[in-house]
């Protein structure tokens, strides 16, 4: 059930709000506010992946491009046990001439700074990211 919620915004914030939610990909202003609100109350709570106490529990996707040669060390690192892996993808991207491989992974914050740490350190590795689910008391799953 919906419920409606509305809030007070400076003119400059107000006029550019479309272009915001436009650029973004959202067609609807709802979405995009809620989205918005979720991620940040999200970092606010438990911060970036960098700034998480140690202890904190993840659930996320850590991202890997990369160039072709090092994919028996991305295997070592899946199989290290450092994270509880659930679910693994790879992916040739011929635009950018590049590969990227999609690791849906669970532990604390230090488990993936450790593996983010490893991966940066690899030859041929040209970027690690990581997004993090959002925590829910209650949802779907």
């Amino acid at each position: 059930m919906s419920q409606i919620i509305s809030f007070s915004a400076d003119k400059a914030f107000s006029e550019s709000l479309e272009g915001l939610i436009e650029k973004s990909g959202y067609q609807n202003r709802s979405k995009f506010l809620r989205d918005a609100a979720i991620h940040y109350a999200d970092v606010q709570q438990r911060g970036d992946i960098v700034n998480m106490s140690n202890d904190e529990v993840v659930e996320g996707h850590l991202i890997i491009y990369y160039q072709h040669g090092i994919e028996h060390k991305l295997m070592e690192i899946r199989h290290s046990h450092s994270l509880e892996i659930t679910a693994y993808s790879h992916s040739c991207l011929n635009h950018s001439h590049t590969c990227v491989d999609i690791i849906h992974a669970i532990g604390t914050a230090a488990q993936y700074r450790e593996t983010i740490e490893q991966l940066q350190n690899i030859p041929n590795v040209d970027k690690v990211t990581v997004v993090s689910a959002p925590l829910r008391t209650e949802g779907c799953c």
